[in-house]
């Protein structure tokens, strides 16, 4: 048994309304989750198999939910806005990093033994603009502390790793990279062909949060039909005994009437055998332990 664990930036359960584009369109591997329209309104789903429940992002600190310490959270099981009493984003705060470096979830999968991995590849740029400045985002820096290596390029062109947009358009057409375009489903094809090399892979799709900062549903579209068609494949076509984990670390796209994030709680959607470990989360300080529970089994 394995956990594929999606991470997806910035959606949280917003209001049925103009400006959510939930509900301009319909996404159906979401809607498949939640078990109807996915907003606000939605009624937890407690089931053998099946699990959706709205969770705390505010982490009891006022303003507005941040990555950096959303995201910290979330891989960490610390309330990481608490400590140092502030959100802050995007980038992992000076004062949370040491919890990524030693107390993340992937060195706690390590610690039992087990394997984790971080599919995301990166290109060149990514890596100059890294190294030179010695800033990293959540999951960069929970990878390479682990001792993990990020992936490249050539893992991308070898099917082992996948690009942030999931097509692998973008790498070819902005950066220039000699790289084939592939669909949704093609990627959905290649996480799922790793899961049993691991008992632990994790991806993570950024651009919902950026589409939420545009204010723009043309773009909010063009982010979530690729991660709609994707998370469908996996829905549709994982092992049973593989439990799926999706979530979020604050809520922004919901609500195109605002450029910032919002307070709104996140999804937090569990697919798989012996998922009850998950009816007690209540924020994301409480996936990181539920995970490893899972894990444990």
């Amino acid at each position: 048994m394995s956990v594929i664990f999606i991470f997806i930036d910035g959606i949280g359960l917003g209001e049925n309304s103009s400006f959510n584009p939930f509900s301009i369109n319909r996404y159906e591997s979401f809607e498949i989750l939640t078990g109807g329209p996915f907003n606000s309104k939605a009624k937890p789903v407690i089931e053998e198999n099946h699990l959706f429940k709205p969770i705390d992002a505010n982490l009891g600190v006022e303003g507005l939910p941040q990555s950096g310490t959303g995201q910290t959270a979330l891989f960490t099981g610390r309330n990481t806005s608490k400590e140092i009493g502030k959100h802050f984003g995007p980038y992992p705060h000076s004062g949370i990093k040491p919890f990524l470096k030693k107390e993340s979830i992937f060195h706690a999968v390590k610690d039992k033994g087990k394997k984790p991995y971080f599919i995301n590849a990166y290109p060149p740029i990514f890596f100059e603009k890294s190294e030179k400045k010695n800033r990293w985002t959540c999951t960069t820096l929970m990878t390479k502390s682990t001792g993990l290596k990020l992936n490249t390029t050539e893992d991308v062109l070898n099917e082992k790793a996948l690009t942030a947009e999931i097509t692998q358009k973008a790498w070819g057409e902005k950066l220039g990279i000699d790289i084939p375009e592939i669909s949704p489903k093609e990627a959905g094809e290649r996480l799922l062909n790793l899961v049993s090399d691991y008992d632990l892979i994790l991806y993570e799709y950024y651009l919902t949060d950026k589409a939420g900062h545009s204010q723009n549903h043309q773009y909010a579209r063009k982010a979530l039909e690729p991660l709609d068609e994707f998370l469908l494949h996996i829905i549709n076509h994982k092992s049973s005994k593989d439990v799926l984990v999706i979530t979020s670390d604050h809520g922004n796209l919901e609500n195109l009437s605002t450029k910032t994030h919002t307070r709104n709680k996140v999804p937090l959607f569990v697919l798989g055998e012996n998922i009850s470990a998950f009816q007690t989360v209540e924020s994301l300080t409480d996936i990181k332990d539920s995970i490893l529970s899972i894990l444990s089994n």
